[in-house]
C-alpha cells in the first residue's frame, strides 16, 4: 500500500523495508506482521497522445487519489518508423537492384487487428494495469470508454437522412473534391485544366488521405509545391487562411479512441478483476461537479461512480513517457535507402544498455563528481549520462554501476522531484505492503 514518504525513510533506514524497483521508486517490507490494505481501484482514462491513470482508495464516507500517472504513448514514432520502412522497400522495388517481393500480398490479418500504432496503446495500457496490480492491492478496475461521433465532429449541425448517408454519399473523391473546390486549381485558381489531388498537409509531415487533408491543383502547382508546408508554398496569409478553413481538422486522434476502446477493456481482462466500464460523458459531470481542472489524471480519478473524491494538495504525478526497447534495423540508410553504416555490433557495452538507469562516481580529473540518471553507450566504453542538470558526457564504464535495467519507459515527476508516493491527508492511516 503507498504510504507517506517519511514513513517509507523511516522503514528503509530501521531496515524493515528494500527498494524493490527505483523508477517508478518502490518499496517492499522485508518481515510483515499484522497488516490492512485498503481496497484500491484502478483507473483508467484512455487517451489518443496521453492515458491518465489513478490509484483510488474507498474510505468509510469518501475516495482518496493515492497515486496517479500520465502515460504518453508512442504510436505517432510507431507510424512514422512503419512509413519510412515502407517508403525504403518500394523505392528498391522500382530500382533496377535485386527484387524484393511484397509480402502483404501474402498476408491475412487476424480478427480483430488493430495497426501497430494503436496496437502499442492497447498493449501499453495493460502492460502498466499488470504491474501495478502486481504492486498494489487491486481489488477492481474502471475504464472510460469514450466513442466520438466522427460526424458530429466534422458537421455538428448535422441531422436527419445527412447524419446516415456521411460526407461521400453519392460521390466519388474525385469528383466530390471537384465539386467542394469549385472545378479549379486551389492555389492559383486555373480552370479548363488537368487537375491533380495534392495533399494540404503532406504525408511526410504527418498527413493522411482524408478528404479534410485533400484538395485539387494543376500539375505545376503540384510539382512546385512538392512535400512543403502550405505557408512556405504560398506566401499569402490570406490565402492560406482561406484553403485552411475550406479544409476540415483531422480526426486522427478520436478515430485511434474508438479503434481501441474495446480492445483495452479485453486486455485488461487478464488481471482477472471486476472491470467496469463508464461513458465519458459520466466522467465529465464527475469532475465538473467536484470543480477540478481538466487534466488525464484528473479525468481517470473522476471514472466511475462515486459521493466525493479527495485530492492531497501535495500530490505529485508521475509521467511514463514510452520510448521502446531499441530498434531492428541493421544499419543506418541514406534517402535513397543504401547502407551508409555498419551494421550494429551489439547492443550491450560492457554490461550496460542505452536506456539502463546507473550510478556513477568519477574519483579524479574533469568530470570528478557522482552522478546518477540513464545512460547513452557507446562502443568504446565511454558512455554519456543523462541526469537532472543535464547530460555529462565521456563517463567510462568503470566508474558506472547498473542500479536497474531498462523498461522501455522514461520517468518525470510533473510537480516535483518526489521519489515516494506522497501521502493522504492528516487523520488518514494508509499501511504499507509487503
Amino acid at each position: 500500500m503507498p504510504c507517506h514518504p517519511a514513513r517509507a525513510r523511516d522503514l528503509l533506514a530501521k531496515g524493515k523495508a528494500a527498494v524493490f524497483r527505483r523508477a517508478p521508486f518502490t518499496i517492499i517490507l522485508i518481515k510483515r506482521a499484522n497488516g490492512i490494505c485498503q481496497d484500491l481501484i484502478l483507473k483508467f482514462d484512455p487517451g489518443s497522445k496521453t492515458t491518465g491513470v489513478a490509484l483510488v482508495a474507498n474510505f468509510e464516507c469518501s475516495d482518496c487519489v493515492i497515486w496517479a500517472a500520465h502515460l504518453k504513448h508512442r504510436g505517432a514514432a510507431i507510424k512514422k518508423t512503419l512509413d519510412q520502412r515502407r517508403a525504403l522497400r518500394r523505392g528498391r522495388r522500382s530500382r533496377h537492384t535485386r527484387y524484393r517481393a511484397s509480402r502483404f500480398e501474402n498476408r491475412t490479418r487476424p480478427s480483430g487487428w488493430l495497426p501497430p500504432s494503436i496496437q502499442s496503446r492497447v498493449d501499453q495500457v495493460a502492460r502498466l494495469g499488470l504491474r501495478l496490480s502486481l504492486i498494489a492491492p487491486v481489488t477492481s478496475v474502471a475504464v472510460e470508454t469514450v466513442r466520438f461521433d466522427m460526424q458530429k465532429l466534422k458537421n455538428p449541425e448535422i441531422s436527419g437522412a445527412a447524419y446516415q448517408q456521411g460526407t461521400l454519399f453519392g460521390y466519388e473523391v474525385r469528383e466530390y473534391l471537384l465539386e467542394k473546390w469549385g472545378r479549379k486549381c486551389a492555389y492559383c485558381e486555373k480552370t479548363d485544366i488537368r487537375l491533380e489531388i495534392d495533399h494540404i498537409v503532406p504525408k511526410s509531415s504527418g498527413g493522411t488521405n482524408a478528404v479534410g487533408n485533400l484538395t485539387i491543383c494543376c500539375r505545376n502547382c503540384n510539382e512546385k509545391k512538392g512535400n512543403k508546408a502550405l505557408q512556405d508554398f504560398l506566401k499569402q496569409p490570406v490565402k492560406v487562411a482561406q484553403i485552411l478553413s475550406s479544409s476540415k481538422r483531422t480526426l486522427k486522434d478520436a478515430a485511434a479512441v474508438n479503434a481501441s476502446r474495446l480492445a483495452i477493456g479485453e486486455a485488461l481482462s487478464v488481471l482477472g478483476k471486476p472491470i467496469s466500464y463508464w461513458s465519458g460523458g459520466q466522467t465529465k459531470h464527475n469532475r465538473q461537479k467536484q470543480g477540478f481542472p481538466k487534466e488525464h489524471w484528473l479525468d481517470a480519478a473522476c471514472v466511475g461512480d462515486f459521493v466525493s473524491l479527495t485530492i492531497p494538495q501535495e500530490i505529485s504525478v508521475l509521467e511514463m513517457t514510452a520510448k521502446g526497447r531499441g530498434s531492428r534495423q541493421k544499419c543506418l540508410v541514406d534517402r535513397f535507402g543504401f547502407p551508409r553504416s555498419a551494421p550494429k555490433a551489439q547492443k550491450r557495452v560492457f554490461g550496460f544498455q542505452t536506456g539502463d538507469l546507473v550510478s556513477a562516481t568519477v574519483p579524479s580529473g574533469k568530470k570528478q563528481g557522482h552522478y546518477r540518471g540513464c545512460v547513452a553507450v557507446r562502443a568504446t566504453g565511454n558512455f554519456n549520462i543523462q541526469t537532472p542538470c543535464g547530460v555529462i558526457q565521456g563517463i567510462h564504464a568503470k566508474h558506472c554501476v547498473l542500479t536497474q535495467r531498462m523498461d522501455g519507459y522514461s520517468y518525470i515527476h510533473l510537480k516535483e522531484e518526489r521519489h515516494f508516493l506522497p501521502g493522504l491527508k492528516a487523520g488518514v492511516s494508509v499501511p504499507s505492503r509487503g
